[in-house]
């Protein structure tokens, strides 16, 4: 994992198309802004650990009902590594969340 240190106002670019900056720190919290492409799923990570354990289970459930053949090689058969489901809510699509507002040059 890398850690870098970031002060108000500062970010950081990932694969030259994602743009992390630090908006506010205020006590032990930071608000932080996204610019990232269209094509990309953004989530936070408790709603993507529940994504991907539906889509786990879901896994399990279909190998339980029969639906993969048995004595089928299931190790190709892998849950997804990214969620099925769609991002939940205007803040994981890049957008501020309901009841915030973008941040202008004169704020």
């Amino acid at each position: 994992m890398l850690y870098l240190t970031r002060r108000p106002g500062e970010a950081v670019i990932i694969n030259n198309a994602i743009e992390v900056r630090v908006v506010e720190l205020k006590g032990k919290s930071v608000k932080l802004g996204f610019t990232f492409p269209s094509d990309a799923t953004v989530l936070r990570e408790e709603v993507f650990l529940q994504i991907k354990a539906e889509n786990e289970a879901a896994v399990a459930a279909s190998a339980v009902a029969g639906v993969l053949r048995p004595g089928a090689d299931q190790s190709a058969q892998t849950p997804p590594q990214t969620p099925a489901r769609s991002p939940i809510g205007a803040a994981d699509q890049g957008q501020p969340a309901s009841g915030s507002r973008q941040r202008t040059d004169d704020d």
